[in-house]
């Protein structure tokens, strides 16, 4: 059973259809919506301030999330996808993002919606990522535009995926 703690007064609130894995981590100031799975080692602590999840929401294996005391939040849109061993700290995520694996993404940072920050990127603190745009690389920089609609099918695959998975899990 996944380990979900109370820290300094604030209980993690979970949306319907909810997934955790067995040895998933929440604790503290944590909203998670519907739809939503988070896996193997995952460890979402909010126990230094919030962390809000949109809907139909991945968080996949070995993947952290955090904040700074009373400076920043994390807040996640709808239909992202956070890919295995991510780091994200006091970071806004707009709806239909893939953040891939092994990105960090740091403080005061937002990532527009329709876009993909590429595997093992470091997106460094206050940058700002265009909707609609392929970031990659250490420090991460703008790769290339490209349709939402382009970004939309390979998110919504994914995050639909994780949505069916989940499901087999849950059947267990």
């Amino acid at each position: 059973m996944a380990l979900i703690k109370e820290v300094r007064g604030f209980t993690p609130k979970m949306g319907n259809n909810v997934y955790l894995a067995e040895n998933a981590t929440v604790i503290g100031d944590v909203e998670i919506g519907d739809d939503c799975s988070i896996w193997f080692n995952a460890v979402l602590r909010g126990d230094v301030n919030s962390i809000r999840i949109g809907n139909k929401v991945n968080i996949q294996d070995g993947s952290v999330l955090h904040t700074l005391y009373q400076k920043s939040t994390i807040e996640i849109g709808d239909n992202v996808s956070i890919g295995h061993n991510v780091t994200i700290h006091g970071a806004k995520i707009e709806d239909n993002v893939l953040v891939g694996i092994g990105a960090t993404v740091l403080d005061h940072v937002v990532v527009g919606s329709n876009s993909i920050i590429a595997a093992n990127s470091l997106v460094l603190t206050g940058t700002v990522i265009e909707p609609n745009s392929v970031y990659a690389g250490v420090p991460a920089k703008k790769v290339k535009d490209i349709e939402p609609n382009q970004t939309k099918e390979m998110i919504n695959k994914i995050a639909n995926n994780y949505l069916m998975y989940s499901g087999w899990y849950k059947e267990e």
